[in-house]
């Protein structure tokens, strides 16, 4: 039996930046996931300088390298602009394998079955046991499904479906590109250059919405696909696109039962207008462990759930 005080399930960057608060304060913590890393994960790769900030990391300290954007060529139901912004772009491959191994903490692959409270502890598959429970897994958490959404289901409504490709594309804009509500998708496609050579574009809606209209994301996509060729932004290239899904912030959610504290996707904390979770993700994350160490309230108050200010640069 393998016994610590805080078992974290998920290694992304909620997980991660729990981990790394734990062990800067002596903490004695263990990481489970799935998968081992590094691993794919699709993600358009927002990196505030708000989230460099929680991490105490800047640019230049972060050897994989990342991208800097000043500026958003944007079309809003056919309306273009430019948006002036100061933001980075990552990529999850590399972003969320080096916050892993920062943290410091131990990390085991392995896939979560069966938790269960045995004598006022977790346990898990019979292997892991702990105090304290955090569920940074993402949107198919383990700990969020079997303790959470019996008593406080994620909303249906605000569940985000996308699909994307990230691949080697050395000859390429490196202008950030953003599109939203285009050919009535409810949300938003992207084009962003990532260092090195690599690129991300995808198409990402509001599921509930596009069931309603009888659309399709894979509609979409398609037609993502057919713009990119027409701009000639991306052209001769045979697409991989991979799905998967999130939940926006919302109201009404229980991020703790007992000692067992959700964090991330797990916890729905995507902001409402862009969809992005990163930086919500480090920030309960590190309130996670906060809340640990203090034994104080664990809330999500005052975490972003708008990106609108902070693509600005007017904040976070």
């Amino acid at each position: 039996m393998n016994k610590t005080d805080v078992l974290i399930i998920g290694g992304g960057p909620a997980g991660s930046a729990c981990a790394w608060r734990l062990k800067q304060n002596g903490a004695d913590c263990l990481v489970l996931d799935g998968q081992a890393f590094p691993r794919f994960k699709p993600c358009a790769g927002w990196v505030t300088p708000g989230l460099l900030r929680d991490l105490d990391l800047t640019p230049e300290d972060y050897p994989p390298g990342m991208v800097t954007f000043r500026q958003f060529d944007i079309a809003l139901r056919g309306l273009r602009f430019k948006m002036r912004t100061h933001q980075h772009a990552i990529r999850r491959i590399e972003f969320d394998d080096f916050l892993l191994r920062r943290s410091g903490a131990p990390v085991i692959q392995h896939a979560v079955k069966e938790i269960r409270q045995v004598n006022g502890v977790y346990d898990v598959d019979g292997e892991y046991q702990a105090r304290w429970l955090v569920g940074a897994g993402g949107t198919r958490c383990p700990v969020c499904r079997q303790l959470f959404d019996a008593e406080s289901p994620r909303p249906a409504d605000a569940l985000v479906v996308a699909q994307e490709d990230e691949f080697y594309y050395p000859m390429r804009d490196e202008r950030c590109r953003l599109w939203f509500l285009q050919n009535g998708l409810p949300g938003y496609a992207w084009y962003v250059p990532k260092a090195n050579g690599w690129l991300n574009v995808g198409v990402g809606g509001m599921e509930a919405q596009l069931k309603a209209n009888g659309d399709t994301l894979k509609r979409h996509w398609n037609l993502l696909v057919k713009q990119l060729d027409e701009l000639g932004l991306v052209r001769g290239y045979e697409y991989r696109p991979s799905g998967h899904s999130y939940y926006l912030r919302r109201a009404g959610v229980a991020p703790s039962r007992g000692n067992a504290l959700l964090a991330g996707d797990a916890a729905g904390l995507a902001t409402r207008d862009m969809g992005e979770g990163i930086h919500p993700a480090v920030q309960s994350g590190l309130r996670a462990a906060d809340a640990i160490l203090t034994g104080g309230e664990y809330t999500l108050r005052g975490i972003q759930g708008l990106s609108l200010w902070s693509l600005l640069g007017l904040a976070a």
